[in-house]
């Protein structure tokens, strides 16, 4: 295994962590299958891994609500004594806080779920621009100083998916900030915060760590035909997921990558790439480009997330919307897109809210009719999450 340094946490960290946000599971979300999850974490364990990554609502029946990857990792860790083996990272519900006693109440109950009286890295957790500043006015910086003192927490950090400015303002607000996690794969170079936020945190060495390297899978799984044959053209032959996690393992501002691993061959897979070095070739990195570019060619509309459409009158986020629905399409993969048009957009700012009034149609440099391709958003994400 290779490790790296997490920023100024100066934690030696495995370059491939373990994500338990996709444990095996059995008749559904929430019932892990707990002997087979055992087997993977403590092989993975075995084999270099030393950082895992849980949250609150991992393995929950729905998409809120006290999920069971907590608890199962604190009574994995407890029967193995391996605790002080491992660094582990969870995560605060930043959506679920209302006032001031929430953020001790969930950071309490996370300890007691994770059967530790600490917690290496803690983060707040898929902060979006209007979380944040409800959290920052319940004076969630206090709290994070609190922790801290009080040994409850060793380093503070967040998890996010917005924009690079965004990313940036809530970074200068506090300078105890130690851990990101952006989501980051050869297709996101520039959604959300992007190579932009991560070239950021090398500069004010904040540790950056990355979710979905694979996209969910998606870049691992139901390959065009196109695509097969870009990757035949490589001097160096790879397997799909050689070419995602090498991709992220080969930029010198990504620290640690995290992987939701379902089976134990994704873990023996996983790790087997991780502990080798392979430098990628100029050749075989302009083809990563080109992959990209070809994915994108199979978008649903010509969006550019330009943001002249914005703000619309009736609180529809436009862009997301249309970008989510561009992914899913990308992807050929609705489910997976639908969690993030579900979770990171509003219930009030879907597609279905758009009011056909039209008003920003004359503003699109793509002279799309964008009431038209909200319906198609809504036809094709539907009212509600039914992944699970």
């Amino acid at each position: 295994m290779i490790y790296n340094t997490l920023g100024k946490t100066n934690l030696k960290v495995s370059r491939l962590g373990f994500g338990t946000m996709r444990l095996p599971t059995k008749n559904n979300n929430a019932d892990i299958d707990k002997a087979e999850a055992s087997r993977m974490l403590e092989y993975g364990i075995e084999n270099g891994i030393n950082i895992i990554d849980t949250a609150y609502p991992y393995h929950a029946e729905g998409l809120e609500g006290s999920g069971e990857s907590e608890r199962f990792l604190g009574e994995f860790l407890s029967e193995t004594s391996l605790r002080d083996e491992v660094i582990l990272q969870t995560k605060s519900p930043s959506w679920a806080i209302e006032e001031e006693s929430d953020f001790n109440r969930y950071l309490d109950e996370q300890l007691e779920k994770l059967k530790t009286d600490y917690i290496d890295i803690y983060l707040l957790h898929s902060l979006t621009v209007p979380d944040w500043n409800r959290v920052n006015d319940l004076n969630v910086l206090d709290f994070l100083d609190d922790c801290l003192s009080s040994g409850k927490v060793k380093h503070v950090g967040f998890s996010s998916h917005i924009e690079v400015d965004y990313l940036i303002e809530i970074l200068d607000e506090y300078p105890k900030w130690e851990v990101v996690l952006t989501q980051m794969n050869y297709l996101d170079e520039y959604y959300q915060s992007g190579v932009m936020g991560l070239n950021y945190l090398k500069d004010i060495n904040v540790g950056s760590m990355i979710m979905e390297p694979l996209r969910g899978g998606r870049l691992v799984q139901n390959i065009p035909s196109q695509i097969n044959d870009l990757w035949n053209m490589a001097e160096t032959k790879r397997t799909p997921v050689e070419w995602a996690l090498q991709y992220l393992w080969n930029r010198d501002d990504v620290d640690c990558v995290l992987s939701g691993m379902t089976s134990f061959e994704q873990v023996k897979e996983n790790i087997e790439i991780a502990s080798r070095a392979d430098e990628i070739s100029q050749h075989d990195q302009e083809l990563i480009r080109e992959v990209a570019r070809t994915y994108r060619t199979r978008l649903g509309n010509r969006c550019t997330r330009c943001g002249y459409c914005m703000p619309c009158p009736h609180g529809v986020d436009i862009i997301n919307c249309l970008t989510e629905y561009n992914i899913a399409h990308m992807m050929d993969d609705p489910k997976a897109s639908a969690m993030q048009y579900f979770t990171l957009i509003d219930e009030d700012s879907r597609a279905e809210n758009c009011m056909g009034c039209k008003e920003c149609i004359p503003f699109c440099t793509q002279m799309l009719n964008i009431p038209e391709e909200l319906e198609k958003v809504h036809e094709y994400f539907g009212d509600e999450f039914d992944h699970f």
